[in-house]
C-alpha cells in the first residue's frame, strides 16, 4: 500500500529565497526519479520548461521523466488527479508555493484530499541567509511560517560569515520548534533527504550519469550538499505499541523523516506496521508479514544533529521485556490513530 502512494512535498519560501534554484537542483539530480512538479509561481523552472507553458492550466514534460504543472492553488486537487494516474509513474510530488502565499494553506489542501494515492511529504521552508533580518521586517509571515515547517533550509549559507550564519541558523531553529532546519548554498540539497531516490538499474549509487555531465555533477564543484545523517536501528524482539508511540511523540529536534517496518508482536501478530513519518505527520500501514520473512523492527531516521546511540537507546526500551509485558487491549489505541480509515481519515493527523 505504502508504495503505491506518492509523496507530495510542498515547498515555500518568500520571494528570493532560493525555491526555484532548489526545486531546479532537485530535478537536475533526479536520475531515475520521475519528479511532478505544480508551481503556481512562474519563475525559470525545469530549464526553461514554464515559460513554453507560458499560462495556468498547462502542463509540460521536462525531458527527463519528470512532469512540470502551472496550477492555480484552487485546482490542487485536480492537478494531484492527474499527476498520480499510474501512467505518469511518477516517484514524488513537489508543490512550489508562491512566494507570497500561506504554506499552511497548501499543506491543509494536501492532508484534506481523497486522492488516495498520495501522502503528505513534508512542509519545506526556504530563507534567505543573507536577507533574513530584511525577510522578517517585510514580511511579519515569516516567523508564522517557519513555525509550521517541517524542514527549514538556511539558504545562500555561502554569502555570510561563519558568524551570521550561526546567528540566523540559532534564530530559525528557535522560530521552528521542532523542525529539522539545515544550510545550503545555491539550493544544493540531497535528494535523499526529501523523498527516496530512484537509482535506475545497473546504475552504481555516485557513479556519474549523462544528466551530471550535461548539466553538471553538483558534487564535482565547491558547494556540496547540505549535510545530514542517516540512522538504521532495528530490533529483533516486538515493540510495545505505548512505548512506541511515546518513543515517536518525543522525537528529538532536527529528526525529518522516520521509514520501515516494526514488529508489535502479540498485540497484532499477523500484521507489520509501515511506518512513514514526516516532520509532524506520523501514519501506519499494517500488512500481512510477508511469508517466510524474519519479524523484525526496521526503521530509518534521517535529519540534522541526531544522536544515533541516544536514538538506539530508546529504541530498545520500546521492546517487550518478557511475558508479562505483553500490551492488553488498550496498549494500541494509540497507534491505531495514525491508521488510516477505509471509510474516513482520522482528524489529527500531526503528532
Amino acid at each position: 500500500m505504502t508504495t503505491q502512494q506518492i509523496p507530495v512535498v510542498v515547498l515555500a519560501g518568500f520571494l528570493g529565497a532560493g525555491k526555484t534554484t532548489l526545486l531546479n537542483h532537485l530535478l537536475r539530480s533526479a536520475r531515475g526519479t520521475r519528479i511532478g512538479v505544480m508551481v503556481n509561481d512562474f519563475g525559470d523552472i525545469g530549464i526553461d520548461a514554464m515559460t513554453v507553458a507560458g499560462q495556468v492550466g498547462s502542463t509540460v514534460s521536462l525531458g527527463n521523466g519528470c512532469l512540470c504543472c502551472a496550477v492555480d492553488a484552487s485546482e490542487l486537487d485536480e492537478y494531484l488527479e492527474v499527476l498520480t494516474r499510474p501512467e505518469s509513474r511518477l516517484d514524488v510530488i513537489v508543490i512550489e508555493a508562491s512566494g507570497l502565499a500561506e504554506p499552511q494553506e497548501l499543506v491543509r489542501m494536501v492532508l484534506a484530499s481523497e486522492n488516495e494515492r498520495i501522502v503528505y511529504g513534508g512542509l519545506v521552508q526556504v530563507v534567505d541567509a543573507a536577507e533574513f533580518g530584511a525577510t522578517r521586517h517585510r514580511h511579519p509571515g515569516t516567523d508564522r511560517h517557519l513555525a509550521v515547517a517541517d524542514l527549514v533550509v538556511v539558504n545562500k549559507a555561502d554569502r555570510v560569515s561563519a558568524d551570521e550564519l550561526r546567528s540566523v541558523r540559532e534564530t530559525v531553529a528557535g522560530l521552528a520548534g521542532r523542525a529539522a532546519v539545515i544550510e545550503a548554498s545555491h539550493g544544493r540539497v540531497d535528494p535523499e533527504l526529501l523523498f527516496d531516490r530512484v537509482v535506475p538499474d545497473g546504475e552504481i549509487e555516485g557513479q556519474m550519469s549523462i544528466e551530471d555531465v550535461l548539466y553538471g555533477s553538483d558534487d564535482a564543484d565547491d558547494h556540496a550538499h547540505a549535510s545530514y545523517e542517516t540512522v538504521s536501528l532495528t530490533a529483533s524482539t516486538p515493540l510495545h505499541p505505548r512505548r512506541l508511540m511515546t518513543f515517536l511523540d518525543s522525537r528529538p529536534e532536527g529528526l525529518y523523516r522516520i521509514k520501515g517496518f516494526v514488529d508489535l508482536g502479540a498485540a497484532d501478530p499477523a500484521n507489520r506496521y509501515t511506518v512513514h513519518a514526516v516532520g509532524r505527520f506520523l501514519r501506519f500501514y499494517p500488512e500481512p508479514w510477508p511469508a517466510g520473512e524474519e519479524r523484525l523492527t526496521q526503521l530509518v531516521l534521517i535529519g540534522s544533529g541526531i544522536d544515533a546511540a541516544g536514538l538506539r537507546k530508546e529504541l530498545a526500551a520500546c521492546e517487550l521485556s518478557g511475558p508479562h509485558d505483553v500490551p492488553d487491549e488498550s496498549g494500541m489505541w494509540g497507534l491505531l490513530r495514525y491508521v488510516p480509515q477505509t471509510e474516513e481519515e482520522p482528524e489529527e493527523t500531526l503528532f
